[in-house]
């Protein structure tokens, strides 16, 4: 074999090294799964004219509805007063990271107190307004039966008092050709 002087040389020097490869799991790729451009963002679900949100922790890039890091809460605006539940804790840890809300979560999020928690702010209390809570379903039931029952003592109570019409006037109609026959009797 012909070989130049030249490769020789460089291959039985020790000048030449190889250059090291990353491994799967060394730190400079965690690192850069980490240092995600993370967005908290709504996640439309429901029907056509009936959305409902979700709260989620998802990727920039990726779709409104596509794959999401982590759900942290759900907006619910078709009921009244509007349904907002956020994680507290999540938010504040996701806010913490460097994610950023989109303006309609960034709302959500000074609704529930959570923007003014991290920033620092006064009003960290929020101003979600609670709906009263309504009757328990126990006490609904009992609602609904106790009604039923008053139904059917007034209509029992009305054919009672039909049933009574009835038997009168059937009384009176066997009175009446009796007291006939007794007038026709007394006008002989």
């Amino acid at each position: 074999m012909n070989r130049s002087p030249l490769i020789d040389h460089a291959r039985n020097s020790g000048t030449r090294k190889e250059c090291p490869t990353p491994e799967r799991n060394s730190t400079t790729l965690v690192i850069r799964r980490a240092i995600l451009a993370t967005k908290i963002r709504l996640k439309r679900l429901g029907k056509k004219f009936y959305a409902f949100y979700r709260v989620v922790i998802s990727d920039s890039r990726n779709k409104r509805n596509g794959k999401s890091i982590e759900e942290i809460g759900i907006y619910d605006p078709n009921k009244q007063p509007s349904l907002i539940q956020i994680k507290s804790d999540r938010a504040q840890y996701w806010l913490g990271v460097g994610a950023q809300p989109t303006e309609p979560v960034l709302k959500l999020l000074k609704i529930t107190g959570d923007w003014q928690k991290f920033k620092g702010l006064e009003g960290a209390e929020g101003t979600l307004k609670t709906s009263e809570a309504g009757p328990d379903a126990q006490a609904r039931v009992e609602a609904v039966e106790a009604e039923a029952q008053k139904l059917k003592a007034a209509k029992s109570e009305a054919a009672a008092k039909a049933q009574a019409a009835a038997e009168a006037a059937k009384n009176e109609a066997e009175e009446a050709p009796a007291a006939d026959a007794e007038a026709e009797e007394k006008a002989e």
